[in-house]
């Protein structure tokens, strides 16, 4: 599973869904590979706007990667700084792929298990009961 996926998924638990503490989940137990990709400095420029940089370092730093800044770079990337900060910014979210571990809401605790690279968001019926299950 690749980190840049990671940036937009929430706890699919019902009651989570208002709560700030569900985004982002958590990582715990990882096993983490790096899959070297051909290096898209516009692709990342593209995507730039629509991540969440709080989470973005706040899994980065679970992860070991304290390279980010703290603050969301913005515009072309001119000086050498930007751009080491691109390649670093590339290398988290397109190179770095979680293949074994889990996933933890931050408000519930729900974990979700990552095996060889596939996260399982299926919830138990006892979390994910729809409002339809009552018509049944």
């Amino acid at each position: 599973m690749k980190l840049l996926t990671v940036n937009f998924l929430t706890c699919a638990v019902k009651s989570c869904k208002s709560s700030a503490a569900a985004f982002p989940l958590h990582f715990q137990d990882v096993e983490v590979e790096r899959r070297e990709t051909t290096y898209n400095p516009t692709f990342l420029q593209n995507i730039l706007p629509r991540l969440d940089w709080s989470a973005i370092t706040t899994t980065a730093a679970e992860l070991g990667f304290t390279d980010l800044p703290a603050t969301k770079p913005e515009g072309p990337c001119e000086t050498e700084e930007e751009q080491k900060t691109m390649r670093d910014l590339h290398t988290l979210l397109l190179e770095t792929e979680v293949m074994e571990g889990k996933m933890v809401c931050g408000n519930c605790g729900h974990e979700y298990k990552i095996k060889e690279g596939i996260a399982n968001f299926l919830l138990p019926n006892h979390l994910g009961e729809s409002q339809f299950s009552s018509m049944l």
